[in-house]
């Protein structure tokens, strides 16, 4: 892979995110589930990688993010850590991984970090701020996530935007505030209006990362398979920035049609023998049935 990196190398910490947000710079974040993605995405130059829970959609084919398992993301995690070697790489607990014990928690938690992730994420607000209190006090670092939450689908009723009223958007303030004071380095921000995405933005000295939140925040994540095409249906927040999905078909019927006329493989794409050899052969095992002399 010829890839290089666009920027100087230097390596991406949870202190990078929180000087860009100082200096006023934006942030980007991206999702890798495996190693081939996560060396060009660092080849790229984005700040953070997220292996998301999102794999158990847009890679293991699950109605939500629901299914997906410690072990199956702890398997991704090693993928990505193998394949990038200077964004900061954050992992996402997966459903049941912490909500119901915080020993637990910062065991789970404990596990990225030994599966090569810098850092882990976890959903949930003010209910959960003693949960990333434990595992910060741990020695590992938490990214919070509030507004819509993946994981609480089933009680939200559907993918459906946060914080649309008075009540709603100060109750996301005051979780992100909580998990703020918990510790967390960073707090992403889901499908909630633009002005409230704003406004805890400017109300936090932590970094906010948003995902149909709106400009108003210090970054941006996306789902890779989204912005590359590769999956559907596409959110509203998201712009493709590719179609691979087209270039994949386009490229297998391409191989599929040359297999089928004989056009590949080619000479070129052949191993030679000898002549010497091949006769020696021969002599060994007599000569080619009819059907194999006219391939």
């Amino acid at each position: 892979m010829s890839a290089r990196p666009e920027t100087n190398g230097a390596k991406s910490t949870i202190l990078t995110l929180q000087k860009k947000k100082e200096d006023g710079e934006r942030i980007s974040v991206l999702t890798a589930y495996d190693y081939p993605t996560a060396r060009l995405l660092d080849a790229s130059g984005v700040d953070a990688i997220l292996v998301g829970d999102s794999l158990a959609m847009v890679v293991l084919g699950h109605e939500t993010t629901l299914s997906v398992t410690m072990e199956e993301m702890l398997h991704h995690a090693r993928a990505v850590a193998r394949g990038a070697s200077r964004a900061l790489l954050v992992g996402d607990m997966p459903f049941l991984s912490y909500q119901a014990d915080t020993a637990e928690a910062v065991r789970n938690a404990g596990r990225f970090l030994q599966a090569g992730m810098h850092a882990v994420k976890i959903e949930g607000g003010r209910e959960y701020a003693d949960t990333v209190y434990a595992i910060v006090r741990a020695g590992i670092p938490v990214m919070g996530h509030v507004g819509l939450m993946p994981q609480s689908v089933r009680r939200l009723g559907g993918y459906r935007a946060q914080g649309k009223t008075a009540e709603s958007a100060r109750a996301l303030l005051d979780d992100a505030l909580s998990l703020e004071a918990a510790g967390c380095f960073a707090v992403v921000l889901e499908s909630v209006p633009d002005k409230v995405a704003t406004a805890i933005t400017e109300r936090l000295r932590v970094p906010t990362i948003g995902i149909g939140a709106g400009a108003g925040t210090d970054g941006q994540v996306l789902v890779t398979h989204d912005l590359l095409g590769l999956f559907d249906p596409v959110p509203r927040f998201v712009r493709r920035y590719a179609r691979l999905d087209e270039e994949i078909v386009r490229a297998a019927r391409a191989y599929r049609e040359d297999v089928e006329r004989g056009r590949f493989p080619a000479e070129e794409h052949t191993v030679a023998m000898p002549e010497e050899e091949w006769g020696e052969f021969l002599a060994t095992v007599g000569p080619l049935p009819a059907r194999a002399r006219d391939r």
